[in-house]
């Protein structure tokens, strides 16, 4: 089994690259930055060495990864990589809070008071989960 351990980065090697597998990630000349030559990305390397972070990203946080010296190993794992626990926190929250109100103090407790806003919460976890799912 490899190694988990992480090598510091070459900048005049090539490596695979970390979002596209088929992809190989070449050094770009006179700086310390890769580009992907299959999806075009821009990787840059921090200054330890250990790690490269993608430039541009429309995720909110930025990706990064350490080389192994067979594969990349995410380093710092993006709120795309959790967006079933915010999803969760999106539908939960606003109906822990309005089922109790809607069933109190509802005129007549019928079932329409129950779905819509339940309704409403499950298009609020797709939009999440859409907005942050990894392409």
């Amino acid at each position: 089994m490899p190694s988990q351990k992480t090598q510091k980065i070459d900048l005049s090697t090539e490596y695979p690259c970390p979002c596209r597998r088929r992809g190989s990630l070449v050094p770009i000349t006179l700086t310390e930055a890769f580009g992907c030559d299959r999806c075009q990305q821009i990787f840059v390397v921090e200054e330890s060495g250990y790690t490269i972070e993608q430039l541009s990203t429309s995720y909110p946080t930025k990706k990064a990864w350490r080389w192994t010296g067979h594969r990349w190993i995410i380093a710092r794992a993006g709120i795309g990589e959790s967006y079933l626990p915010v999803a969760l926190l999106i539908v939960l929250s606003p109906l822990i809070l309005w089922l109790p109100l809607a069933l109190r103090y509802a005129p007549k407790p019928n079932i329409i008071w129950i779905l819509v806003p339940l309704l409403l919460m499950v298009l609020l976890a797709l939009w999440t989960w859409l907005a942050y799912r990894r392409y």
